[in-house]
């Protein structure tokens, strides 16, 4: 059998069987990039002589000084503008308090000049009243008026009713629990018609020429708003006023409100009322153009005639 040449060793290294592979063996054999490493390293040369707690509280310090710097900035500039402020407020608080005394005043000569031609007019009313002269003053509500008579209140239901139909929302209203300018009428005429000799709702006494007015849900009396509820005072023989009232159609009118839309009333006699003067009056006089019989004598009276529109 023959045998085969030996072979000879030629110096070299048998190649690796991954040679082929040089690319996948260099990134296994160099997971950590070698510039990532650089990096790392140089950090660590820097921060090597500042520990990390110190770097923090450094950074917090140089947080506060701003903070403080900003919140100073801000002190600053408010204490500068304080003055300016502090001044425009005094100059204000100055206007305000003349613009008030100015007003003060002004109301004063304004009531000054009222009871000045109040009483002027009632001197009015007594010379040329003749012998009705005391008759004149109270029927125009000149002089205040004291004596036995009826107390009569009018209030708002309690729960009034929201739309709904009745003869009450014909005009528009939906609110029928409420007590309207045109209730105060028929009162205040049904009390005259019953015999009241003065009369005076929440203090404003009325006058031949007084007028009940509604502005909103307001109630106006002479161009005064009324709140409720409204107090009537009536003087005049009080138990006779008081049923002659009750059995009136505007008595029965207002208690048919209270059955029906639950308006409140109350009526009661009173043994003594003090009424007061009207706050101002309206003195009207007349003469007759030519004299004859059964003309007047040229003498000139107030407008007395009773009744509220």
């Amino acid at each position: 059998m023959p045998q085969q040449p030996p072979v000879r060793s030629t110096g070299s290294l048998p190649p690796r069987p991954d040679a082929s592979m040089s690319l996948l063996t260099n990134v296994m054999d160099h997971a950590l990039d070698d510039g990532y490493a650089e990096a790392t390293a140089r950090r660590a040369e820097k921060g090597a002589g500042l520990p990390r707690p110190l770097r923090a509280k450094l950074g917090l310090a140089a947080g506060l000084v701003l903070a403080a710097f900003v919140v100073t900035l801000g002190a600053a500039q408010a204490r500068m503008s304080a003055p300016v402020v502090a001044k425009e407020r005094e100059e204000l608080i100055g206007r305000i308090d003349a613009e008030t005394r100015t007003a003060d005043g002004l109301a004063t000569d304004v009531e000054r000049l009222r009871t000045e031609v109040g009483e002027r007019q009632r001197e009015a009313l007594r010379d040329h009243g003749g012998d009705q002269g005391d008759l004149v003053e109270l029927l125009s509500g000149a002089t205040e008026v004291t004596g036995p008579g009826v107390k009569l209140v009018v209030d708002d239901a309690k729960e009034t009713n929201q739309g709904g139909d009745g003869p009450r929302d014909s005009d528009g209203f939906a609110d029928t629990g409420r007590v309207r300018d045109r209730d105060m009428q028929r009162v205040v005429n049904g009390l005259w018609e019953s015999g009241a000799e003065a009369i005076a709702i929440n203090g404003q006494r009325l006058t031949a020429l007084s007028a009940i007015r509604a502005a909103g849900d307001a109630i106006l009396v002479d161009n005064k708003p009324l709140v409720p509820p409204y107090t009537v005072l009536a003087v005049g023989d009080g138990k006779k006023l008081s049923t002659a009232f009750q059995d009136s159609a505007d008595g029965q009118y207002l208690h048919a409100l209270q059955e029906n839309f639950g308006i409140r009333t109350g009526i009661s006699d009173q043994n003594a009322l003090r009424l007061p003067a009207a706050p101002s009056l309206i003195v009207r006089t007349a003469e007759p153009t030519t004299a004859g019989p059964g003309k007047g004598d040229g003498q000139g009276t107030a407008d007395t005639g009773k009744g509220t529109s």
